[in-house]
């Protein structure tokens, strides 16, 4: 039944959502918005990069120069070690302990002269003093040389000290035993065939297949002046070199 006091028809229309009723604008509700910080952010100029510009790490540095000294000289003088130990002891028939068959050997001998048998039957009077200003004056150039290098010059950076320590080991044994432990025999057909070529020119030069007995200072040695001779065709001239500031830094 209907209520009496309603007419029919005539009831208010109510949206599904109990809301207002259809027809009728409803006014927003704002919320307060809140507030958030503000955070100054500074945007660098250039893009920043994690990799150091070209040329950080080339510039020589004295303790690069001492420590690579140091271990080739460490090197040379545990080997020559080893070598009177350890070669000294084996039988007078087989004094050699073959690594390379027919090509290299390990076998000890005690040098008096210089490379090659240079001053080997000299006077120890004369010998003595002479590989000893040589070794003197090469050390004295070798730093002079070093402390003038750039930035960039790597091969002489690491041929340097190379070469010190090698002359630095081989001087030790001429002051301790006036003679240089060598104790590393190579043989090969190519030795052979370059003493060949030098005979034609040098009267009286041997021809042997065997290169001369060398140790590890000899070794240091020859690879900084491989190295050396590296930068001397390989190294960047004009002025680009020249308004770099010379010299090695004294720190790490």
């Amino acid at each position: 039944m209907s209520d009496p006091e309603a007419p029919a028809g005539n009831s208010p229309e109510v949206s599904p959502s109990n809301g207002p009723p259809l027809g009728e604008a409803s006014a927003p509700i704002l919320e307060p918005t809140p507030l958030l910080p503000v955070v100054a952010v500074a945007v660098p100029l250039h893009p920043v990069s994690s990799v150091p510009p070209s040329g950080v790490f080339d510039r020589p540095t004295f303790v690069f120069f001492g420590i690579v000294s140091a271990v080739s000289l460490i090197l040379d003088v545990l080997s020559k070690a080893w070598a009177e130990i350890v070669l000294s002891r084996r039988p007078f028939d087989n004094p050699s302990l073959v690594l390379v068959k027919d090509h290299l050997t390990l076998t000890i001998a005690y040098n008096k002269g210089g490379a090659w048998g240079l001053l080997q039957d000299a006077a120890e009077t004369v010998r003595r003093p002479f590989f000893f200003a040589v070794s003197v004056l090469a050390v004295l150039f070798i730093v002079s040389l070093y402390s003038k290098l750039g930035r960039g010059q790597r091969a002489l950076m690491w041929g340097l000290p190379l070469v010190l320590g090698g002359a630095l080991g081989n001087l030790s044994d001429r002051i301790t035993r006036s003679s240089v432990i060598d104790f590393i025999d190579y043989r090969a057909d190519w030795v052979l065939s370059m003493n060949t070529l030098v005979a034609r020119a040098v009267p009286r030069w041997g021809l042997t297949d065997h290169w001369p007995t060398f140790n590890v200072a000899d070794i240091a040695i020859c690879i900084g002046v491989g190295l050396m001779a590296v930068d001397m065709f390989t190294a960047r001239r004009g002025p680009e070199r020249r308004a770099e500031p010379a010299g090695p830094v004294l720190g790490a």
